[in-house]
């Protein structure tokens, strides 16, 4: 089963632009919590050098004065406490992006979509937290063997956080399982899908101009994965049902 990208992309231009409430604005409202802490993520663990001693730094690493490099960069390292708060804000993003996803999943099924639903990960919060240091861990492993078992690895389990939201029955375990399993065969279109979105990255990466690109793509994107997310689900249900499983039309963006 391969799926249709232009047509599943086609329908969640649809999504973001003609529901209630609208994606964009519940977008905005993450990305302006993800810019926050993103400010404050600079602030509390950032490091400050002034011009001079920028070009005394970079001088400093050319010419191989690893004890000046030292001497500067140390005493300007965040401490512990620093850290901690730093982790805490990134797990919090975690989870409200997982929030996000929920959002989109119950717009596109029409089961209740609201701002609330951005808060509602936490409700799952250790587990949500315990996918995201699992899958990391076992791409971190992979990537030691090479760059590509690492890459492979990452697509792999990119279905897992979908499935334990759609399923919160589910282990952690057995949703990075499960998302092994549908992913096989559909690696390498999943990696197209993500080449797709180049342009749009790229302009993303604009400074100032940038932020405003991600008002659409932030809700654009996401909603394409979720689709993407949807079909792959779909096509199980539908190539199940031959075998006694519980027979559901497919969505129009599937091929």
């Amino acid at each position: 089963m391969n799926i249709d990208r232009p047509a599943l992309k086609g329908r969640a231009k649809a999504l973001v632009t003609g529901s209630k409430p609208s994606p964009i604005w519940v977008g905005l409202v993450y990305l302006l919590l993800a810019i926050v802490v993103s400010w404050l993520s600079t602030r509390i663990i950032g490091i400050s050098l002034t011009a001079q001693e920028f070009t005394n730094y970079y001088n400093a690493i050319l010419s191989g004065d690893y004890d000046y490099i030292y001497n500067l960069l140390i005493p300007r390292l965040p401490s512990l406490a620093a850290c901690l708060v730093n982790l805490a804000l990134q797990l919090v993003m975690a989870v409200v992006f997982a929030g996000f996803v929920l959002f989109l999943m119950n717009t596109i099924r029409r089961t209740g979509a609201c701002f609330g639903n951005l808060l509602d990960g936490f409700g799952m919060f250790g587990r949500i937290i315990l996918l995201n240091i699992l899958t990391n861990l076992f791409v971190m492993l992979w990537s030691l063997l090479f760059v590509v078992p690492g890459i492979i690895a990452a697509y792999r389990y990119r279905m897992a956080l979908y499935l334990l939201l759609d399923h919160p029955e589910m282990s952690v375990m057995q949703c990075i399982r499960e998302s092994k399993r549908m992913m096989k065969g559909h690696k390498g279109e999943l990696f197209v899908m993500d080449l797709s979105f180049l342009g749009w990255a790229i302009l993303e990466s604009i400074p100032v101009f940038g932020y405003a690109v991600q008002v659409w793509t932030t809700p654009y994107i996401s909603m394409s994965y979720v689709l993407y997310y949807e079909a792959l689900r779909g096509a199980e249900t539908v190539n199940d049902a031959g075998n006694g499983g519980t027979w559901r039309e497919a969505p129009p963006w599937e091929g």
